[in-house]
C-alpha cells in the first residue's frame, strides 16, 4: 500500500481520494487487464471490450478502506439458492433503476445488499465498462474509498457471507489457479483467485483485475 497512506484523518482520505480519481480519469486498461482472468477459449460471439446496444445497464461498488495498514475490499458470497450466479463471489451490484444514475445505482445496491451508509464514502470514479454476455448486463463498476472500515449487514435474502479481501491478494499472481468448466458443451479453462478455499472467477474478477492495474504497486 505504498502511497495510500495517511487514513488516519480527514484530509489522508481526501488526499487518498483525490490521488484515485486521477487514476480512474487516465486512460484505463480496460481488456488488457481483464485479459488476466478471462476464460479460454473465449465465449463465441462475444468480442471482448464490445458492448451491444441492446445491453441492460447495471452498477456494482468496489469499496476500498484500511484494515491493519492495508487495503481491502468487500465482497458478498451469493446464497447458493439464488437463480441467477448462486455461491460466486460478487461485488455487490445490480440493474438501475428508471430515472437512476449509475452512481446512485451503485450506492443503493451495496446499501441493500451490505448495508453500507454511502454518506461513509467518498466515489473516486469508475472502472470500464464490463458486458456480461450471459445476462445481457453491461456493468458499470465504481470504484469508492474510505477512512476505516465501514458498518455492515448483510441483506440474508441474497448474501450469504461478506469476505474482506486485500487487494494485495488480488494482485498476488501465485494466488492464480485454473479449473475446467463445461460450457455449451465444451470444456473452457478458466483462472481464478483462491481465496481461502473460495474461488473468485468470471466477470468480478475480471473487473477487479482492472482496479488492480489502475492502482499498480499501491494494490
Amino acid at each position: 500500500m505504498k502511497g495510500f497512506g495517511g487514513f488516519g484523518g480527514i484530509d489522508g482520505i481526501e488526499g487518498c481520494a483525490a490521488r484515485l480519481r486521477a487514476r480512474l480519469a487516465a486512460p484505463l486498461p480496460g481488456v488488457d487487464a481483464h485479459r488476466r482472468m478471462m476464460p479460454t477459449p473465449p465465449r463465441a460471439k462475444w468480442t471482448p471490450g464490445a458492448i451491444p446496444d441492446t445491453a441492460r445497464p447495471a452498477a456494482a461498488l468496489a469499496l476500498l478502506y484500511p484494515i491493519d495498514g492495508r487495503l481491502v475490499v468487500p465482497l458478498t458470497v451469493r446464497r447458493r439458492d439464488l437463480p441467477h450466479h448462486p455461491g460466486q463471489i460478487s461485488l455487490p451490484g445490480g440493474r438501475v433503476d428508471a430515472g437512476e444514475s449509475l452512481e446512485a445505482a451503485a450506492l443503493r445496491e451495496a446499501r441493500e445488499e451490505i448495508g453500507l451508509d454511502p454518506h461513509a464514502v467518498h466515489v473516486a470514479g469508475s472502472l470500464s465498462p464490463f458486458f456480461v454476455f450471459v445476462s445481457n448486463f453491461v456493468i458499470h463498476p465504481f470504484v469508492a474509498i474510505a477512512g476505516r472500515r465501514p458498518a455492515f449487514h448483510i441483506e440474508a435474502r441474497e448474501v450469504e457471507a461478506l469476505i474482506e479481501v486485500p487487494l494485495a491478494d488480488l494482485a498476488d499472481s501465485s494466488r492464480i489457479k485454473w479449473g475446467t468448466r463445461t460450457r455449451e458443451g465444451y470444456l473452457v479453462d478458466y483462472p481464478y483467485i483462491e481465496l481461502d478455499g473460495r474461488q473468485l472467477w468470471g466477470a468480478t474478477a475480471m473487473i477487479l483485475s482492472e482496479l488492480v492495474a489502475v492502482l499498480g504497486e499501491d494494490a
